[in-house]
């Protein structure tokens, strides 16, 4: 649809004659060009001395103008690459040699504003205030940008930046990463906690493997799926919830520990914890246990803070979380009765549900058993638990995909990992016996027959490969996003992910 000129500020309408203007000049605005680019913001700045200046007399670098000020025959500007900023010296004679000065007195004081992007050719030195600077011999413009960057202040090197909606910084999160640095590192550090997560699994010898977004049946959690239908196959279809059951077909087929860093997507709530499509990173070991997965878990985690951090110490808000294993233990049933008084032990459905009421916990007539011990936890437990702690030994109405305890009669070998009041990881000693695993299927048809529209469904194909056999596992899911929230200090789920689910926008 054609953009209505009337819709633009007055001055993106004085960008567009400009751009006319430069195109009258001959001056295509955005070239397609190779820039031959050999030197970066961060480079020059970190390396540049006076002793080996003769090495950055041919430099050539392409960023953001980000600020510009005039001093008639010469004049300053910075600019922004992908590693920082450098301030530019440019003078109209070294960029206009001879009579023609249009480059320099049209186009770079008339036509060129906050935003653009160009390229500068030219060599390092240091100015009387010390500033390690470029003079620019020749610049070229390389993108006009038709709409201003939002009004950031500096002073004495600190960034006050005047947009703080996060309506504006999560829609427009190019803009965001343009005028706050920090932001742009947060992401960056985020790629680093991944990547210390691979080389910590593939040093286990751990296999990363891709399985289907698309399913047939969404399994492997409790959550609302997205539905979508398959034109040509005429069948309706699930983003995936989970990938537990792809991973552990892989290790029924004979693989022994393989992961997967898997984007999810569950059609619930948002808030600062949840958005509707997240990563996880989800592992199953072969011939391992709930146990051993805590272990392992403890050491993960407290490898991937120092490697990225230098330290298991992170700033949580007012709070001070330390990743250093090992960490705290405590069944779910311990942990309700330390904060509520209750022992739920034994009890029945009529009777929980009873204390939910005592407790003024909210819970819904299809509820089950586990459903109402999981909200009791949420409610009046979860937000104690601020260093790390593995919530064990579920209930078995509350886990259908996990192994039934070794020594406790209507438990299960589960934990959930809680962090900073928050779950960061579950994890099982999972089910391998196809009998029992039909029978919990058929108990979650049940309260999917009730109203639960989180039950699993049954999943026969899985319950097939089940049939052949699968040795003992043990598999944990860790939210990433959740996981980087505290890695950076970041309070919002949004402020992790570079584009976060958001209501549509209300275009003029």
């Amino acid at each position: 649809m054609e953009t209505k000129t009337h819709h633009l500020s007055e001055q993106e309408l004085i960008r567009r004659e400009k751009l006319q203007e430069l195109k009258e000049l001959g001056i295509d605005p955005y070239p397609a060009a190779l820039y031959p680019v050999n030197e970066n913001a961060a480079d020059i700045k970190a390396h540049y001395t006076e002793e080996n200046k003769e090495e950055y007399q041919n430099v050539c670098m392409a960023g953001r103008l980000m600020s510009m000020r005039d001093m008639g025959k010469a004049g300053f500007a910075v600019i922004q690459d992908s590693t920082g900023r450098i301030q530019l010296y440019v003078r109209r004679d070294d960029i206009c040699p001879g009579e023609d000065k249009t480059m320099y007195n049209t186009v770079w004081k008339k036509l060129l504003d906050i935003g653009d992007i160009i390229g500068v050719k030219g060599f390092v030195f240091i100015t009387k205030t010390g500033e390690i600077s470029v003079h620019v011999h020749e610049f070229t413009l390389l993108s006009k940008s038709l709409r201003p960057l939002p009004v950031v202040k500096e002073k004495e090197g600190e960034t006050f930046d005047a947009v703080t909606d996060p309506e504006f910084r999560y829609r427009q999160r190019y803009a965001d990463l343009i005028i706050n640095p920090e932001v742009k590192n947060t992401f960056i550090k985020i790629t680093q906690i991944k990547n210390a997560i691979r080389e910590f699994l593939n040093k286990q010898n751990a296999l990363e493997v891709d399985t289907p977004v698309l399913q047939s049946i969404p399994g492997g959690a409790a959550a609302r799926p997205f539905i979508t239908h398959h034109n040509a196959l005429d069948i309706p279809l699930y983003l995936r919830i989970a990938n537990e059951l792809y991973l552990k077909r892989l290790i029924v087929g004979g693989f022994d520990w393989v992961y997967e860093f898997s984007r999810n997507f569950r059609n619930e709530g948002m808030d600062r914890t949840h958005n509707p499509e997240f990563t996880i990173l989800e592992f199953y070991v072969a011939y391992k246990d709930y146990l051993w997965m805590m272990q392992t878990t403890e050491q993960l985690l407290e490898s991937v803070a120092s490697h990225v951090n230098g330290t298991t110490k992170v700033k949580a808000g007012d709070q001070e979380i330390d990743f250093k294993a090992p960490y705290r233990r405590i069944s779910i049933y311990d942990a309700i009765k330390e904060y509520t008084g209750e022992d739920m032990g034994g009890m029945n459905e009529e009777e929980i549900r009873e204390i939910c009421k005592q407790l003024h916990v909210e819970v819904e007539a299809n509820m089950g058993k586990g459903k109402m011990i999981d909200e009791i936890f949420s409610e009046k437990c979860e937000h104690h638990f601020i260093q790390p702690a593995f919530i064990t030994d579920y209930p078995v109405e509350m886990s259908p995909l996990t192994k039934k305890h070794r020594s406790k009669a209507g438990l299960v070998e589960r934990f959930e990992l809680i962090i900073n009041g928050k779950e960061i990881a579950n994890a099982y000693s999972e089910l391998n016996d196809p009998i029992d695993q039909r029978e919990r299927f058929e108990e979650q048809h049940k309260l999917m027959e009730r109203g639960d529209d989180e039950a699993m469904y049954i999943d026969e194909d899985f319950l097939r490969a089940l049939e052949y056999g699968m040795p003992t596992t043990s598999g944990i899911g860790i939210g990433i996003d959740r996981l980087c929230m505290l890695l950076t200090g970041q309070a919002s789920i949004q402020d992790v992910l570079f584009f976060p689910q958001m209501r549509p926008e209300k275009l003029d």
